[in-house]
């Protein structure tokens, strides 16, 4: 048994064509489960394996004469293209400029964004490093103002049904069993979360995604690498700004719809299978405010190590 995902939970098979193979040993030295030695000139499959073919494709991409094939786990050879000319790579200072312009924009034009421009975005999020393959990460995508009204106007009813948490009796009996540090976070943040939430959205105002113009919710599963979701929606989230949008990260959704029977049904009423341990919102959208100036941020702490 390879390593289970909900796509998969069977290895991948590897095929050789052994007469068109001039035993390079590129295979072997792309393969991080030492899958392949060269025996008589030739590549051979070892009996070395630690987790079974995951179906990263390694091999089949690296292979300069096309003898490998992959399938299974979601991966086949006919998924293979041309990589992309370096020349039309990103420079360091290109990329940095970008990441230096972007800004969390939480205020949108009145203006639809095209439907080839979220399937652009979805296509590189695809692109994300997200653990073991298949990748286990789930998009939900809300693709037009009304859905994501919607949504919001839902989750402020569902957050009123178990306000109770974000009350001050219960903060006070849970301080012993959280600590200092969540007793804080949960008074100073997801009690006002609370309040603007709920009570700003019975006045009209949508503080829980802005009325973006389209929002996208990466989740993962039981089996998910926690990390997972998070890389791949800062993907989307540079996407959306290389195509010239306005685009902020949202967190906390996620965290109120994991436990419980109404976390449950809220979840299946939108489509999200699964609970996940980490989760974030991206909303994207043409943007009604522009900066002149940046601001440095730093890091809480850079160890260097001697």
């Amino acid at each position: 048994m390879a390593i289970p995902t909900t796509r998969t939970k069977k290895p991948a098979h590897v095929s050789i064509d052994l007469e068109k193979c001039n035993g390079c040993g590129e295979c072997v030295n792309a393969c991080s489960d030492f899958s392949f030695e060269i025996v008589d000139k030739k590549v051979t499959i070892t009996d070395k394996s630690v987790f079974g073919c995951v179906g990263c494709g390694h091999c089949m991409m690296a292979c300069p004469q096309g003898v490998i094939a992959v399938e299974g786990r979601t991966l086949a050879p006919v998924q293979l293209f041309d990589l992309p000319d370096k020349n039309i790579v990103p420079t360091y200072d290109s990329l940095l400029a970008m990441l230096q312009r972007r800004r969390s924009i939480r205020k949108f034009k009145d203006k639809p964004v095209e439907q080839e421009k979220v399937n652009q975005i979805l296509e590189a999020a695809q692109t994300a490093p997200m653990g073991i393959p298949p990748s286990d990460v789930h998009v939900v995508v809300f693709e037009n103002k009304k859905q994501v009204r919607a949504f919001a106007e839902d989750f402020s009813k569902y957050l009123t049904s178990i306000r109770w948490i974000a009350s001050n009796w219960f903060m006070t009996l849970m301080r012993p069993f959280w600590g200092k540090a969540n007793d804080e976070m949960m008074r100073s943040f997801i009690k006002p979360v609370f309040d603007v939430y709920v009570d700003d959205m019975e006045k009209g105002d949508n503080w829980i995604n802005y009325d973006a113009p389209v929002a996208m919710y990466f989740y993962g599963s039981p089996y998910t690498d926690p990390a997972d979701p998070i890389i791949a929606a800062t993907y989307a989230m540079l996407a959306g700004e290389a195509l010239g949008l306005g685009t902020c990260m949202l967190g906390a959704v996620h965290p109120f719809i994991q436990t419980g029977k109404k976390a449950r049904l809220f979840r299946e009423k939108w489509g999200i299978k699964h609970k996940s341990r980490e989760g974030l919102f991206v909303i994207f959208g043409y943007a009604d405010v522009h900066y002149k100036k940046g601001i440095r941020r730093t890091f809480a702490d850079i160890h260097r190590v001697s």
